[in-house]
């Protein structure tokens, strides 16, 4: 990537084939073919299209009928890897583009828990890597676990430095300037597009929170929403008739100065395209540089952890016992290095000129 390029990005609106894995994943490489071949270089999909958006979380049935449609849910959602993501590969590598899918992941260690998922891929089809969403909201804890900073990265690319976050973590402020802070250029935003209803339709939060983290960390924002209509819900469903699945989408994509760069599509399943600038960057920058010229890391910096959480965690050892093991490798061996050698040695141990 340099200054004077443009790419050329994608977002997609599309409703997944409710509840149904492997229909979902080769209706997704269908719509990677089509991006692809309107010359897409990324492709983006809304939160959670593999298989669906639990739709139904915000209403609380008794625990089997809740235990039933989890485990159908759990039944069709991608480990990571697994021939679920050689297929979402090949449809990249053939689309000769970045591809970032949210899906529901089916954790492969513990074999109990889901997590609302970014997938990562790169135009060889190879996986890039992942991001779990770190605190789902509110009712979505009934289906998700926690993730951890460890997916919390930003992805050197031809195309720039690529990133994302889901929903509501765009009000997570850390989150956020975890990733500006690696000097992310490129910010695929996902959500569900829900809830759509005249009593409280999200498109506002969406759009606002979205201009936002563009303007704020000087970044491309592709916000990639979900869509579906109650009449793609099956029949035989148990929820359907409790469950308010309206959304309205709202994909979009913008510039660095928090300025729409596409229309919003509402109300309908579709690809939303752009060029980006990717001077404009440059451009916001000069104004505000959030991790430069407009930062004081020596007044406010980020803690963050970015170990995996596990189950079994082995004690570290102590800085001082690390070092007193290393200094007596060091030593044992002295005689077989040259001044010069050993001079550097002790520079990468202690620090010392």
């Amino acid at each position: 990537m340099n200054d004077q390029d443009i790419i050329s990005v994608a977002a997609v609106q599309a409703a997944p084939v409710f509840l149904d894995k492997d229909a979902t994943i080769e209706k997704a490489c269908r719509l990677i073919a089509e991006a692809g071949e309107n010359g897409a270089k990324l492709i983006v999909f809304p939160e959670t299209f593999i298989p669906t958006f639990p739709y139904w979380s915000n209403y609380h049935p008794e625990g089997p009928p809740w235990a039933r449609t989890f485990t159908k849910l759990f039944k069709n959602s991608v480990e990571i890897p697994s021939p679920d993501t050689d297929i979402l590969g090949q449809a990249a590598r053939k689309a000769g583009a970045y591809l970032v899918m949210g899906l529901n992941e089916r954790d492969r260690v513990y074999g109990g828990t889901l997590y609302n998922t970014l997938l990562f891929f790169d135009p060889e089809g190879r996986i890039l890597g992942k991001h779990r969403k770190l605190m789902p909201t509110h009712h979505e804890r009934l289906f998700w676990g926690f993730g951890d900073g460890s997916g919390l990265n930003v992805y050197p690319t031809s195309l720039g430095k690529l990133g994302g976050l889901i929903c509501y973590e765009h009000h997570m402020t850390l989150s956020k300037y975890a990733l500006y802070a690696q000097g992310e250029q490129i910010h695929c935003g996902v959500w569900p597009g829900w809830p759509g209803n005249p009593d409280y339709d999200n498109i506002d939060i969406v759009h606002t929170a979205s201009r936002q983290y563009a303007f704020e960390g000087q970044c491309f924002v592709i916000c990639a929403c979900g869509w579906i209509h109650p009449d793609m819900i099956p029949e035989d469903f148990e929820f359907k008739d409790e469950m308010d699945c309206r959304s309205r989408g709202g994909t979009t994509i913008i510039s660095p100065l928090g300025h729409l760069v596409a229309e919003p599509l509402l109300d309908k399943e579709g690809i939303v395209y752009a060029k980006l600038k990717m001077d404009h960057i440059i451009k916001a920058k000069a104004f505000v540089d959030c991790t430069g010229h407009y930062a004081r890391w020596d007044v406010l910096n980020l803690n963050f952890n970015r170990r995996p959480n596990q189950a079994i965690a082995t004690p570290r050892r102590p800085v001082e016992l690390q070092l007193r093991e290393e200094l007596t490798e060091l030593l044992a061996r002295a005689n077989t290095l040259t001044h010069e050698d050993l001079l550097g040695e002790l520079h990468r141990l202690t620090g010392a000129d």
